[in-house]
């Protein structure tokens, strides 16, 4: 039997990206060949990971970190960001190497916004690690990455589900991943107290380099614009996907956990797979009724 070939929009949302590597096993289980991959801050790295055939080294790695790994990568001497992020990227190399886009064996876009010319940018070539580096680039948290002579930062200011790059895809389905979905009365998973301690400890680390402790606090500067930015990035994700419809929509609530939440990952990974065989088995499921009718 052939195997069903997708056309993967991964989407942009924080530490809920690691649903991406459970939508990902799930395909890869159920002979559905991923032929090309957009995606969009976690969603580009998730999915450069897997073009470069790397994901499973990511996927150890970050399923063995703990929070003060975490902060050991947050180097705060960025330049319009808190972070300048040399050290998560030395981190990634070690992990992918440094692969030119071009060479990968699946068709990959990374999307990024030019705040110079407020556009955004698809990188489609050149180095897999500098598109990531650009993707990711979560205003105020992360420095600008500079390409080109222009600024670019996070894609999901413009297009948190990029859908567009696959429009001249030839596979059998666009299967978008939205990480901006509904969210749940019912907490996904069981709440856990790690954004107050991952907060607790990041005020520790501050005022060791003098930095002010209002930036990590619950009601502090950063705090709030994070949440600015995700409410922002909801509401774009729900008109683009108004506007361009791919075949099948995953969604991942909103409130499945927290941006920086990376040491659930097994669980949101385990999320993200559910979510995968149920959507797509109710996918398949009313494309059969649709056959008969017919």
């Amino acid at each position: 039997m052939r195997k069903k070939s997708v056309s993967l929009v991964l989407g942009s949302g924080g530490a809920r990206g690691l649903a991406h590597v459970g939508v990902i096993a799930w395909l890869q289980e159920n002979d559905y060949e991923i032929k090309s991959i957009s995606g969009c801050s976690i969603g580009a790295l998730i999915g450069g990971f897997y073009a470069a055939g790397k994901l499973d080294n990511y996927v150890e790695w970050i399923e063995n970190i703990d929070i003060l790994d975490m902060l050991k990568l947050l180097d705060f001497k960025g330049s319009g960001g808190f972070v300048s992020g040399e050290a998560l990227m030395k981190k990634m190399e070690e992990l992918v190497g440094n692969p030119l886009i071009e060479d990968l064996d699946i068709k990959f876009t990374a999307v990024a916004t030019n705040i110079d010319e407020e556009k955004e940018v698809w990188i489609n070539e050149g180095r897999l690690l500098e598109a990531i580096r650009a993707s990711i680039s979560l205003p105020l948290f992360f420095t600008p990455y500079s390409r080109n002579g222009s600024l670019l930062v996070d894609g999901g200011v413009l297009n948190p589900v990029p859908i567009a790059p696959s429009f001249n895809s030839s596979a059998d389905f666009t299967i978008a991943v939205n990480l901006s979905g509904e969210a749940l009365a019912e907490l996904p998973l069981k709440k856990e107290n790690n954004n107050s301690y991952f907060s607790k400890k990041i005020q520790e680390y501050m005022s060791k380099l003098s930095m002010p402790e209002s930036i990590a606090k619950e009601d502090g500067i950063y705090v709030v614009a994070n949440k600015s930015f995700e409410t922002m990035q909801g509401n774009i994700a729900r008109m683009k996907l108004a506007a361009y419809p791919p075949d099948i929509e995953i969604s991942i609530p909103r409130n499945l956990c927290s941006m920086f939440e990376f040491t659930r990952s097994k669980e949101v990974i385990e999320y993200g797979y559910k979510i995968a065989k149920e959507t797509l088995h109710k996918h398949d499921a009313l494309t059969s009724k649709d056959d008969i009718k017919e």
